[in-house]
């Protein structure tokens, strides 16, 4: 059965013909199919530890438009809530969380052995998915990385700069490490447990790596990127990684050596042509067509796409965006997109 999926082919370093093709965030808001679904699960928390309902948006993309690879259905802000840190969810404003900024904060938090009473819906869904999906669909699963982890902890929120958790890394870098270190390990334990529960694939999204920089990048982005990789390949040989250090630029070079992961995956700040000369050199890539495309279509969401594929087409390639779709997108558009990388 892996010999057939495409996407578990290119994580292996092989080159095809037609890249294998998934979408970050292809499980969401811009298919009135998960409105509804949604709609019915009252709340999005509710829905993510509804697996029932959490297996049902993740299959609704690969029905409509048969993508080589499913992605969980979850959130990166599920690790922190199995933690002990409140989560909630603000109407058009997105997550809030209760903060970890002294030491008080850090010492309220649980051990990383709890984190299974509160995810063990997530682990259900996973298997529900095994099940469900396609023998020729491979299924994903996911965290956040530490750093993006942290900033959401520190702050309570998304913030443009992620300033609060640079300033907790400049005035208290003990407890900012430690912070760092409870996530990372609680981070090998949930992914360990979706890949015993049957995902095929990680990923590791670090979607704030881009604002650190030189040995910080190293420091709180490479290394428990490379920490994870190694915990869960000594545990799970084998199991194919994918790394998403968004926005690294120049950093990306290496990336891959130096984590361990078996992929890649780029965001649309870099063309896909230095990427290919630079990252590709060293295994598999993901991506990167700007998700704005999602939402203008037309040729040049079609000469984009086929640019990509070029760039790429001399060495292993998972086509993707370079960031998630966004709500505004128009499905009609994704097809497109599935026809071009698909029809060439």
């Amino acid at each position: 059965m892996t010999e057939s999926k495409t996407i578990l082919r290119a994580l292996a370093g092989e080159t095809q013909a037609v890249p294998p093709i998934w979408m970050m965030r292809q499980a969401g808001r811009y298919l009135p199919e998960y409105k509804a679904t949604r709609a019915q699960a009252g709340d999005f928390l509710s829905l993510c530890y509804n697996p029932e309902l959490a297996c049902e948006v993740t299959l609704q993309p690969i029905r409509r438009y048969g993508f080589d690879a499913a992605i969980l259905f979850a959130d990166i802000l599920l690790v922190p809530q199995a933690l002990g840190a409140d989560l909630w969810f603000v109407t058009g404003e997105g997550p809030r969380l209760s903060t970890v900024t002294t030491q008080a904060d850090f010492d309220k938090l649980g051990p990383v052995e709890d984190i299974h009473e509160t995810l063990s819906p997530i682990y259900q869904t996973v298997r529900l998915l095994t099940e469900a999906l396609p023998r020729e669909t491979t299924l994903i699963g996911f965290a956040g990385a530490p750093w993006t982890v942290a900033t959401y902890m520190i702050a309570g929120q998304g913030t443009k700069d992620q300033g609060p958790a640079h300033a907790l890394k400049a005035e208290n870098v003990a407890l900012f490490e430690a912070l760092l270190e409870r996530i990372t390990l609680a981070t090998i334990e949930y992914l360990s447990a979706q890949i015993d529960a049957g995902a095929e694939v990680v990923k590791i999204f670090d979607s704030w790596a881009g604002s650190l920089k030189g040995a910080d990048f190293d420091r709180y982005s490479l290394e428990p990127a490379r920490q994870i990789t190694a915990a869960l390949k000594a545990r799970h040989p084998g199991i194919p990684i994918i790394g998403f250090p968004r926005e690294a630029g120049e950093k990306y070079v290496g990336f891959a050596k130096a984590t361990g992961v078996d992929c890649v995956a780029l965001d649309n700040s870099v063309s896909p042509e230095w990427a290919a000369a630079n990252v590709q050199v060293d295994g598999c890539v993901q991506g990167n067509l700007a998700s704005h495309h999602m939402v203008t279509g037309g040729q040049a969401l079609v000469d984009e796409t086929r640019a990509i594929v070029n760039a790429f087409s001399n060495g292993p390639h998972i086509f993707n965006l370079g960031h998630g779709i966004t709500p505004d997108a128009d499905p009609d558009n994704v097809q497109r997109m599935i026809d071009t990388v698909r029809e060439g």
